[in-house]
């Protein structure tokens, strides 16, 4: 199992209430992938530096995990395919 940190954009469309489980369908798709979450921190809504599927803002999370990299692969595949999630950026921490 690697370390990886995810952050992503989730659309200003998403209430403010639902974003817990917007957060929960993200979690989900690493446990589907043998993977664990050790870490969620939101950032919180922010203007955006350029339009997203115009959208000017998003809510930003950060998220630690744990996962061996076929299970990266299919993370960041759902995740393009997400409706509510707009941008994501993962990356491999450590080694």
């Amino acid at each position: 199992m690697r370390d990886y940190e995810l952050v992503f954009i989730v659309s200003p469309e998403v209430a403010e209430e639902n974003l817990p489980a917007t957060v929960e369908k993200v979690t989900q798709f690493v446990a589907a992938g043998g993977g664990t979450v050790t870490d969620v921190n939101q950032w919180g809504k922010r203007k955006l530096a350029y339009p997203i599927r115009n959208f000017s803002e998003g809510s930003y999370f950060v998220a630690q995990l744990k996962m061996d990299s076929k299970a990266a692969k299919t993370l960041e595949r759902e995740l393009r395919l997400s409706e509510e999630v707009i941008r994501h950026l993962l990356v491999r921490v450590g080694e």
